[in-house]
């Protein structure tokens, strides 16, 4: 049973949308490509752990705080007797493993993910022992992608690659196992110390004025949409969507680039590109959205109507 779903991170959204709208340095290109290939990797996971069929509790992504330091969790999966804790890495190509660092073939070296996994592992120790909990943790690194190699790698360490994990799954899916309000408390307890997310401090400055302005394609991501009746169509890729729909993704962008700026109808015609017109854009605000004031000086606000 999923008790807490992974969430696309509000850092990787931001960066998503200013990759296409302005231009990102090498170094926030690399972390924003990084943040990327780390969420498909976790994802790719938790498509495989939901397939397990005995009774267990699953929490993905928790940010949790012991001793005034904070830690990520990927995955934490409550058994009868086990807590499992996984660090996912989707790292790619080949490495080697040398004096307990991770090297690439060219010798560069890199963060060795059992540090990161011995860290966690100490903090959410620690965690339960503040709160008088008692279970075993076992914990592991999980290399989901196939196409990662790592040589010289000691048989003893807490490692499982790609072409391991049908064989570890269905080990755990073998395991006698019934959870009970013990473990829905823990799992309970472990959501309610879920820290809110901090944005790192890679996200670069930006502003309204400064970023690209158009309804992004949702097939190819290029700004080539192009007002058809009442759809969108990407002259780049073909793609199209309604116009409702289109307008509504770029708002939702607006919105989580810009959350303390007020949403207006000149405000969104100008985010989409000038393309879908002003009274097109202020039926769907009007629409979706709760409105105070009226003509040019309405503001619409971020609470959807089809959220309350």
């Amino acid at each position: 049973m999923i008790i807490k779903a992974r969430k696309e991170s509000e850092s990787l959204k931001i960066l998503r949308s200013l990759n296409y709208r302005m231009e990102l340095t090498a170094t926030q290109q690399k972390y924003y490509f990084n943040l990327e290939k780390g969420y498909e990797g976790e994802v790719q996971f938790d498509r495989s752990t939901e397939k397990i069929q005995t009774e267990c509790l699953i929490l993905n992504d928790l940010l949790l705080e012991v001793n005034n330091t904070k830690f990520q969790i990927d995955s934490l999966i409550i058994f009868k007797d086990t807590v499992y804790h996984f660090e996912v890495k989707n790292y790619e190509g080949d490495y080697y493993y040398e004096a307990d660092n991770l090297l690439t073939i060219s010798k560069k070296e890199i963060k060795n993910p059992f540090d990161q996994l011995k860290r966690g592992q100490s903090l959410l120790r620690q965690l339960f022992q503040q709160n008088s909990i008692t279970f075993p943790i076992d914990s592991l690194v999980i290399f989901i992608n196939p196409e990662f190699s790592l040589y010289q790698a000691p048989l003893n360490m807490p490692f499982i690659f790609q072409s391991q994990l049908t064989r570890f799954l269905k080990k755990l899916n073998n395991k006698p196992s019934v959870v009970n309000d013990r473990h829905k408390k823990l799992a309970e307890k472990l959501v309610s110390l879920h820290q809110p997310e901090s944005l790192f401090p890679n996200i670069p400055a930006y502003n309204f004025g400064q970023l690209k302005k158009g309804n992004l394609c949702a097939g190819c991501g290029s700004f080539s949409m192009i007002v058809r009746g009442k759809k969108l169509y990407c002259s780049n890729c073909g793609f199209g969507e309604s116009t409702d729909f289109a307008v509504m993704r770029t708002i939702d962008e607006y919105k989580i680039l810009f959350p303390q700026r007020t949403i207006t109808t000149n405000d969104i015609y100008e985010w989409c590109g000038e393309i879908v017109p002003k009274r097109v854009i202020s039926r769907i605000l009007g629409k979706n959205f709760e409105k105070s004031g009226v003509h040019q000086w309405s503001i619409y606000k971020y609470t959807s109507k089809k959220e309350n």
